[in-house]
C-alpha cells in the first residue's frame, strides 16, 4: 500500500454481499440445510444479516434477522430485505440483539413454534468458512510478520489465526502471524481484558463503525487465545483515527465501511507508536465493502 511501508489489503468486500461473513455464512448454511431446519437466525448490525439472508434465500430456508433498533446500517438493512428476511427489531445494542436469538433458540429451541438455526459467530461452522482468509493469504504472499484485524464479537480474529496455525500444524507453512486485533475507542471490551482492567464487557458501546459497535463480544476468550498464543495484542483508535483511515483507503481506490478501516487506522497507529516496523510485512483486513 502507498506511503505505508510493506503492508497489504485483504480486501473482503468483493465477496457475493460485500462482506468477510460470507465465508462463514456458506459453509453453516450448507448445514443448516442438511439438517433439515425450517429457516436460520441471526443478530446483526449489517453485514451478517445481509449475508444470512443471501445464503438463506439461495438455500431456500427462512431467515430471521434480530436487529438494535436504529443501530444498523441501512444499506446492509435493505440487502436483508432484498433476500426476504423477516425483521425482528429489539431495543438496545448489538448484544441485545444477540441475547434474544440465544435465548428464543438455544433455550427454547424455536421462534414461533418453528426450529431456527443460530448464525452468529457462536457457531463453529462460521469460524470454520473464515480461517479461509489465512489460507489465502499465504496462497498469495506467503506469511506475512503482522495480521491486522477489526475486532467486533471476536470471531474472525480467532478463526484467521486457526487457519494459520492449522497450515503451520501440515508443516505448509513454518510460523504463525502476530495477529493484531483493532477497537473502536469506544466499543473496546477486548483492549480493556488485555491490559488487564476488568472483564471484557463495555456497557453502552459507542463508535461511528456500527459492525464493531459490540460491548460483550460473544468470542472474547478466543479472540484472547489468538493474541496470546501468536504474540500480538489489542489496541484501539479513536473515531476520527477510523474515518481518516478510511478515506486513506478511498484513495487507493478500496471502498470500505468505517470498521474494515479500523484495521488500517490501527496500523498507522502501531507505526507511530513503534509496535511494528514499516519493513515488516503486514496484512490489513478490510473486512466490508462501503
Amino acid at each position: 500500500m502507498r506511503g505505508y511501508g510493506n503492508a497489504y489489503v485483504k480486501f473482503e468486500g468483493a465477496n457475493p454481499t460485500g462482506s468477510f461473513k460470507d465465508r462463514g455464512m456458506t459453509v453453516g448454511v450448507s448445514l443448516a440445510s442438511s439438517i433439515g431446519v425450517r429457516g436460520v437466525i441471526v443478530a446483526s448490525t449489517g453485514n451478517t444479516a445481509a449475508s444470512a439472508a443471501a445464503y438463506a434465500a439461495r438455500a431456500g430456508l427462512e431467515c430471521v434477522v434480530v436487529l438494535p433498533k436504529g443501530g444498523v446500517a441501512r444499506g446492509k438493512l435493505g440487502q436483508a430485505m432484498l433476500h426476504g428476511a423477516r425483521i425482528v427489531e429489539v431495543p438496545g445494542t448489538f448484544d441485545n440483539a444477540l441475547e434474544y436469538v440465544l435465548e428464543t433458540v438455544l433455550s427454547n429451541g424455536h421462534v414461533e413454534d418453528a426450529h431456527y438455526y443460530p448464525l452468529n459467530s457462536i457457531n463453529p461452522w462460521r469460524l470454520e468458512g473464515q480461517k479461509t482468509i489465512a489460507f489465502e493469504i499465504v496462497e498469495e504472499i506467503g506469511v506475512p510478520d503482522y495480521v491486522f484485524v477489526p475486532v467486533g464479537n471476536g470471531g474472525n480474529i480467532y478463526a484467521i489465526w486457526k487457519g494459520f496455525r492449522e497450515l503451520m500444524e501440515l508443516g505448509i507453512i513454518d510460523r504463525v502471524p502476530r495477529m493484531i486485533g483493532v477497537q473502536a475507542e469506544g466499543a473496546a471490551p477486548m483492549v480493556r481484558y488485555w491490559r488487564g482492567l476488568g472483564e471484557a464487557r463495555v456497557d453502552n458501546p459507542r463508535t461511528v463503525a456500527s459492525a464493531i459497535r459490540i460491548g460483550k463480544p460473544v468470542n472474547w476468550f478466543r479472540a484472547y487465545r489468538a493474541a496470546k498464543y501468536s504474540g500480538g495484542m489489542f489496541i484501539e483508535v479513536s473515531d476520527e483515527e477510523i474515518l481518516t483511515a478510511q478515506k486513506v483507503l478511498g484513495r487507493e481506490g478500496i471502498g470500505v465501511e468505517p470498521a474494515s478501516a479500523a484495521s488500517l487506522a490501527g496500523y498507522i497507529r502501531a507505526l507511530r507508536e513503534g509496535l511494528v516496523d514499516a519493513r515488516d510485512k503486514v496484512v490489513l483486513i478490510a473486512t466490508g465493502h462501503a
